[in-house]
């Protein structure tokens, strides 16, 4: 069963980190079955706190969801991630 890992973008704390990450993250993809569906397009919240950005990665189930997030290239870049904005994230499965 498809699994999707969301990532929701609150608010950047440091553009210069978000740069190392947006490098990193690109590659990290690479020899993962993953599918990026949504990648902080145009977004207008409609319920609770205001959304800076979203991501939503198809995955064929979520055992590929988990090894390509606890990737060691993935783990490198989320490091970044994690310095330079404040984010929630995911995994659900799908129907």
């Amino acid at each position: 069963m498809s699994a999707y890992i969301i990532f929701i973008r609150d608010r950047i704390r440091d553009e210069a980190e978000m740069g190392q990450y947006g490098a990193l993250a690109r590659p990290a993809m690479a020899g993962h079955p993953l599918k990026p569906l949504v990648a902080y397009g145009k977004c207008e919240t409609l319920e609770g706190a205001p959304v800076d950005g979203a991501v939503v990665l198809e995955f064929p189930d979520m055992d590929a969801a988990k090894a390509w997030y606890n990737s060691p290239a993935y783990t490198e870049a989320r490091k970044h991630r994690h310095l330079g904005a404040d984010y929630r994230a995911f995994i659900t499965q799908g129907v």
